[in-house]
């Protein structure tokens, strides 16, 4: 049987290292640890959803795919109710001021035996200035197509942190450590979205954002790339 893992949870599975005890929160129907158990990635999974109904899917999936005993089910709030013994933390699938608000309920997690894994549905820009202001740092942030939509899926390790400006926020340097094909559509995207925005507001145009629309339409010369249709 063909596990059904969308491309966004693909490249979080991506991040996931061999033998990683993993925790997925806000684990839906419960395919990301399914899959990752499956194919001999996660040693481990700790599944959580704040929902009943999606967490008692997950059961049943985990038993359909026969994973079900190194899979743990949490009925939890964010982290709050699930083991802390666990490598990497997978949030996917939520908006950025949900797991900021997961993030901040948790200063346990600010220890450097865990790694996070974030793939963020809407309001991006605030979680990476709230994860460079707050200690933790990107370590890796790549660009996907699923559908019609690009995201993004980030590592991160909280250390290392520094203050990102305005423009980094909406496009952050982590995405031009490895850059690919969807990285100037990913800066069009981003910077078309800001024309829109400020355009919208009119008068009331949020500074902060003037201010990350002017960092990103005056690139220096070495990232003029980012504005072509490819690498």
């Amino acid at each position: 049987m063909k596990i059904p893992v969308s491309p966004r949870l693909l490249a979080c599975c991506d991040f996931i290292s061999p033998g990683d005890r993993v925790a997925d929160i806000g684990c839906d129907h419960g395919y990301l640890g399914i899959y990752l158990l499956s194919k001999g990635i996660a040693s481990s999974v700790i599944a959580s959803d704040i929902r009943n109904e999606p967490l008692q899917c997950a059961v049943r999936n985990s038993a359909k795919f026969g994973v079900q005993d190194k899979i743990t089910f949490h009925l939890s709030d964010g982290v709050q109710n699930i083991p802390r013994d666990f490598d990497t933390l997978v949030c996917a699938g939520m908006g950025g001021d949900t797991m900021v608000s997961i993030l901040s309920s948790a200063p346990w997690l600010k220890d450097k035996r865990y790694r996070l894994v974030l793939q963020c549905q809407s309001k991006t820009p605030m979680l990476r200035k709230y994860l460079h202001d707050s200690g933790w740092r990107i370590l890796e942030e790549r660009v996907l197509r699923d559908g019609r939509f690009l995201y993004t899926v980030m590592e991160v390790v909280p250390y290392g942190g520094y203050p990102l400006t305005p423009g980094e926020c909406h496009f952050p340097p982590a995405l031009l450590e490895n850059p690919s094909a969807e990285v100037p559509a990913y800066y069009r995207w981003v910077v078309g979205g800001l024309e829109i925005s400020i355009h919208n507001q009119g008068r009331n145009a949020d500074p902060w954002k003037a201010k990350a629309l002017e960092e990103l339409k005056n690139l220096p010369p070495e990232l003029s790339w980012l504005k072509e249709d490819s690498l």
